[in-house]
């Protein structure tokens, strides 16, 4: 049986895999974060990047790309070569989130990307400006209601973690609110400061140092169950909201060709990292839930989240674009 040149390439692909492994990288590794800098896709993707520099020896370059909730800069890495040269800092907004809310996507997830690693998970707080007279969820329904589509809610753009959270949230309680997207999450904090916008979901991270310093009040965590950020603070299901839950989530993922060998380097060099002391006191202090689940599990992960924000677009009515 004769074996055709596409096939040969093939084979000497995959032999070579291994070899290509145990010299990668050669060269600059960029890993694409398709929002601004400060968020916690940013924070997460560049701590990515220095525990990879450090154990690789090559420099890997954190290289943001914001703007349209993340699809955009997502889809770079898509049409990047699957060489492991181009990575992805990956968060629910572009991966499972925007395929539930938008007519057209320029790629689908788990078809044209590949999982790495998933590095955290992190429950945020609903948080409203001072100037609000509410002191929970009971308080700013009652608001809510009397003032319908009066009340803007920001996010880092349409089809994100904090927008389908925040309709999710809005739905449960009875209540309209107004979307105002921005292309990431210090953009709309400032804005959350400054009194332009009400209300906002910011992660623990962000959030809790400014409930504390009184420049925002958090209605309520999305988790389930209270943090040791902001012990005090009740969780959003516990003010009557029964099941709510809201969690965010950064890992690295790549183009779907890219060998295997290579993603599972990758993968090791960053679950280790994430096993150190260091890293466990890191995120913790900042109220996230350190993973490093592999490629098949975190492929399953974003399965599952894709159905689960299926669900809340269809209850909330949220029409695709």
């Amino acid at each position: 049986m004769r074996i055709t040149a596409v096939a040969a390439g093939a084979f000497a692909c995959l032999a070579a895999a291994p070899a290509l492994a145990q010299t990668y990288p050669t060269k600059p590794v960029r890993i694409i974060i398709p929002f601004a800098p400060g968020g916690p896709t940013d924070v997460q993707g560049r701590w990515a990047a220095q525990q990879l520099s450090a154990a690789l020896g090559q420099t890997f370059i954190a290289d943001n790309r914001p703007g349209a909730g993340g699809v955009p800069g997502s889809e770079v890495v898509v049409k990047a070569a699957p060489d492991g040269y181009t990575l992805l800092a990956g968060n629910p907004g572009p991966l499972t989130i925007a395929p539930t809310v938008k007519a057209q996507m320029p790629y689908d997830t788990l078809r044209d990307l590949a999982p790495i690693v998933l590095i955290a998970k992190s429950a945020s707080c609903i948080c409203v400006h001072p100037s609000l007279p509410v002191k929970g969820v009971k308080d700013f329904v009652a608001i809510a209601k009397a003032r319908p589509g009066r009340i803007n809610y920001g996010t880092p753009g349409i089809g994100t973690v904090g927008h389908l959270a925040t309709e999710s949230f809005a739905t449960a309680a009875g209540v309209k609110l107004n979307h105002v997207p921005y292309k990431g999450a210090s953009q709309f904090t400032v804005d959350l400061l400054a009194g332009n916008i009400e209300l906002a979901q910011i992660q623990l991270a962000g959030s809790a140092p400014l409930a504390k310093q009184g420049k925002v009040r958090c209605l309520g965590v999305t988790s389930t169950a209270r943090t040791a950020l902001l012990p005090d603070t009740p969780t959003i299901a516990e003010q009557g909201l029964k099941g709510f839950e809201s969690y965010n989530w950064n890992g690295l993922l790549a183009p779907a060709a890219m060998p295997k060998a290579i993603v599972t380097r990758i993968h090791d060099v960053v679950s280790k990292a994430l096993k150190t002391t260091e890293a466990r006191e890191l995120f913790g202090s900042q109220g996230h839930e350190i993973s490093g689940i592999g490629p098949d599990e975190y492929g399953a992960f974003i399965n599952a989240e894709t159905e689960k924000w299926a669900r809340v677009a269809q209850k909330a009515g949220i029409p695709k674009q």
